[in-house]
């Protein structure tokens, strides 16, 4: 039998606070500091690189809840 070797990457994780009930995906890059301006953010939702709950989200208008996850360039943010 072969060994076989495998590594799992780990993506870097960050809890980001908000202080509302919820949060729109578009704003909620911005305020990560994942994207500079709110057409960036549309670019990259629209591109289908977000993902929310480990699902891609076309909708910048989604509303993120405590406990929800956005996974984007390589880092995934937790909304706390």
């Amino acid at each position: 039998m072969k060994k076989i070797n495998a590594r799992i990457k780990v993506l870097p994780q960050k809890q980001i606070k908000i202080t509302t009930d919820f949060i729109k995906l578009d704003a909620f890059l911005k305020l990560c500091g994942s994207v500079q301006t709110g057409g960036h953010a549309k670019a990259v939702i629209q591109n289908g690189e977000v993902f929310v709950n480990n699902e891609v989200c076309f909708s910048r208008g989604k509303k993120l809840r405590i406990g929800d996850k956005v996974k984007f360039d390589g880092t995934v943010f937790e909304v706390v």
